[in-house]
This record gives structure tokens, C-alpha cells and sequence, in this order.
């Protein structure tokens, strides 16, 4: 596909706007400052409630002022700065009062730890008239902008079939705060490609999963292994398959989201799930059918990866909507709400079990 050209990177703002960090956490750490420094984002402050925490992240960051509560960091924010919001989903709602009417807020995934608390959240945001969006930010990694180009010129054809398949040995301990909580792998990791699909083919009339915990992993008790069909009717036929507890070696790990469509189809290997944190390398793989030729994989050099480049994306849309620059939120709270709703079927459904054998 030589005389294609296929966009990889999210549109930056004309003006960018300072940024103030509510949660120094891990993520903030891994992501959110390396994809702002890439950028050229310019945060000005931060707070966390760990200040031990807060204080290693502005040596090594170096975040020019360190806030010593929520209410400073507020009150000494600039007028026209991004609020960006990295902590549990169950403290979400309440920092969202204490912001000023008006503000721009992008807060880390997931819109609350459940329906109810995504509810909550969208409706301070909507009381405040808060700029809102959730980052879900794999809708802007690299290799999803160029297949999101692809399949957008119409290069596959009509949409026919997207699977995403994890088979990893996920390090969970990296993250203890997850350990209590009831609800972890699709709230907290497939809730990226619920996400995803919707921004591809809208939101399902309905879903059916299962998820599970794991034998070697049972003091999780918020499962790490999950099937989710999103129901589309007849096409697209969606799947979400993982599983976490692959442990017997890189050889047979797996990490991809595939896209099958009339005229061809596209298969990218998400390498940061498999041997994370370190991952391994991306890979972009595309074929087309033309009359009389046989069909061939083709490879596409993909620059940049999920982590961290697909951060860039959610606060460059965030920042040019409210700058006027963009009429569009991809991201926003009006939007999340419905991959909330989507994730809280899925446990629904879930519970609900499967259907029982009829009597022989």
C-alpha cells in the first residue's frame, strides 16, 4: 500500500494549556509526564496526598511547585489550566465539586469504581459545566490513529469482525490498591477495548461476559481472566478474550486487537501487555484483496506505543476543545458514560450466569 500515507499522531494544540496534576501516582510516573514532555505540555504544579510521593516526582519531573492540599492546588491553579486528575475512582466525585464552574478536567479512567459512581460524576460535571473527558487513552495510540486512518479511507471495506486477545502473565502486584476492590480486570484493563470498539462501531444493543478469578491469583478476588461479546446483531461480531495468569513463558503470550473487514483486514500486536512493564516491540500488520492477486501481509512501521504516546492524544483533544479549536470531545463524560454502561452490563451479565441445559 505504498501510495497510502496513514496518520499516527494526535493533533496538538495551537496553544497549549498548563497543566496542574491532582495524583502523582504510577501512571502519572510511566505515562502522563512522558507523553506531556514529549508534546512540550507545560505542568506548573501538583499535589498528592503522599508528599514523600509528590517530592520524588518533582525531582525527577521537575514540577516547579508542589501544592500541600487539594484546596491550594485549586485556589493556585491558573485561571485557564487543565486540571489533570489521576486517583481512585471512588475520590473522583468529591475532587470534582471542589473544582470552579467552568474548568477543564481530563480524569484517569475508570469514570468511578462502578454505574452509580459514573452517574455521580457526570452529573457534578454537567451542575459545574466542567470541560470533562476520561482517558481513555488507547483510542490515540499510535498504531489505533493509523488503523483508525485505514479502515477510515475505507482501505478493509465494511467492518465485519474486531477481536482483541490477551494471553499474558500480568504482574498484578504492582498494583495493591487493586487487590480489595470487587471489580478489577474489566473495570480496570478491558474497559480500554469496551472503549475502543465503541469509538470504532458505537455503543452494543446488549453484552454478554464472563469474568473469573484465577487459582494462582485468588487473593484478586476481582478476576483476571474475562470473555465479553458486544452485540452488534449480525456484524460486526466483537470479542474481548484475556486472560492474565499465562505463566509458561513469552513463547505462546499473546496481545492483539484484529480489525477484518470486506476488502482486507489489519492485526496489531499491543507489545506493553506482554513482559510489562517492559513490553515488547509493536507490530503493525495489514492485507488487502485485489482482484487476480493473491492477498499478502503487509507491515507498516508504526512510531511511538500505547504507553506513553497515547497519552498525548486525550490532552491535546482536551485542550483544543476548550481552546475552541476542536467542536468535538472524543473522550468526554458524555461519551465515557455509555463505556460505563457497557462495563457495568458486562458484569451484569456476568452474574447473571449462563443459560442452564434443558432437561434431556
Amino acid at each position: 500500500m505504498p501510495d497510502f500515507q496513514f496518520r499516527q499522531s494526535a493533533i496538538l494544540p495551537a496553544d497549549p494549556l498548563p497543566i496542574v496534576s491532582i495524583g502523582l501516582g504510577g501512571i502519572v510516573h510511566d505515562a502522563h509526564y512522558p507523553a506531556y514532555n514529549i508534546a512540550g505540555f507545560n505542568v506548573v504544579g501538583g499535589y498528592d496526598i503522599d508528599a514523600e510521593r509528590a517530592a520524588m516526582m518533582q525531582e525527577k519531573f521537575g514540577i516547579p511547585l508542589l501544592y500541600d492540599s487539594l484546596a491550594a492546588a485549586i485556589e493556585g491553579a491558573p485561571a485557564k489550566s487543565v486540571f489533570d486528575i489521576a486517583v481512585p475512582g471512588s475520590a473522583i466525585a468529591d475532587i470534582l465539586r471542589e473544582i470552579p464552574p467552568g474548568r477543564a478536567v481530563l480524569i484517569q479512567k475508570p469514570m468511578g469504581d462502578d454505574l452509580t459512581e459514573a452517574r455521580q460524576i457526570l452529573a457534578i460535571c454537567r451542575e459545574r459545566q466542567l470541560i470533562a473527558a476520561i482517558n481513555f487513552q488507547l483510542r490515540f495510540a499510535p498504531f489505533i490513529i493509523a488503523a483508525r486512518d485505514m479502515i477510515g479511507q475505507g482501505l478493509i471495506g465494511e467492518l465485519y469482525d474486531v477481536e482483541f486477545r490477551v494471553q499474558c502473565n500480568t504482574p498484578w502486584h504492582l498494583w495493591s490498591f487493586l487487590f480489595p476492590l470487587p471489580r478489577v480486570e474489566i473495570l480496570y484493563h478491558s474497559i480500554h477495548y469496551v472503549d475502543l470498539v465503541r469509538s470504532f462501531c458505537g455503543t452494543p444493543q446488549g453484552v454478554y461476559a464472563r469474568t473469573m478469578s484465577h487459582p494462582t491469583a485468588s487473593d484478586l478476588r476481582g478476576g483476571t481472566r474475562s470473555l465479553i461479546i458486544m452485540d452488534y446483531g449480525e456484524n460486526p461480531r466483537v470479542n474481548v478474550m484475556t486472560n492474565h495468569n499465562h505463566a509458561y513463558g513469552p513463547e505462546k503470550q499473546q496481545s492483539y486487537v484484529k480489525f477484518e473487514g470486506s476488502q482486507g483486514a489489519i492485526q496489531i500486536r499491543a507489545g506493553l501487555n506482554m513482559n510489562y512493564p517492559d513490553g515488547l516491540p509493536d507490530r503493525f500488520e495489514y492485507i488487502r484483496l485485489s482482484d487476480g492477486d493473491a492477498p499478502q501481509w503487509q507491515s507498516l512501521e508504526i512510531n511511538g506505543s500505547w504507553f506513553p504516546e497515547a497519552f498525548i492524544g486525550t490532552m491535546a483533544s482536551l485542550m483544543r476543545y476548550a481552546n475552541g479549536e476542536s467542536d468535538t470531545l472524543p473522550t468526554s463524560v458524555e461519551d465515557a458514560i455509555q463505556t460505563m454502561a457497557t462495563v457495568e452490563a458486562a458484569y451484569e451479565s456476568s452474574e447473571a450466569g449462563g443459560t442452564p441445559l434443558p432437561a434431556v
